[in-house]
């Protein structure tokens, strides 16, 4: 696997398996405080992004495919808390030239997200 950008090596995550595919994990730090004891938001949406990106880059399995976001919503649901953040993506639609993923945000328990993300990819196959 690829090392991680340096945004998401800002953010300290890390890439864990489940039986659903690829969870991020986000640690809570000093890099992705906002308000005192909470995430900030740019830190949720970056975890967002990047597991949109790994499940949809494990689902494409061609590096030579560039995958561009062209549209990103994120939908803030509650805060997020002093502790660990996990992440995961579903992906809508796989098309030739579109992508369309959804991405949510959680901490003690999945069913109760803190945040959820929209994303199209435009998939870029360089013919």
């Amino acid at each position: 696997m690829k090392p991680l950008p340096p945004y998401a090596r800002l953010l300290q995550l890390r890439v864990e398996e489940s039986d659903h595919g690829p969870v991020m994990v986000m640690p809570f730090h000093n890099d992705v405080i906002g308000r005192p004891g909470y995430l900030h938001g740019g830190a949720i949406a970056g975890l967002l992004e990047f597991a949109a990106f790994t499940t949809l880059r494990r689902q494409v399995d061609d590096e030579s495919v560039a995958m561009k976001p062209i549209t990103v919503t994120v939908d803030y649901m509650r805060g997020g808390t002093a502790r660990e953040t996990f992440a995961s993506a579903t992906i809508e639609r796989l098309g030739a030239r579109i992508a369309n993923v959804e991405a949510f945000a959680w901490q003690t328990d999945r069913s109760t997200p803190i945040a959820s993300a929209r994303l199209n990819f435009l998939l870029d196959r360089g013919q």
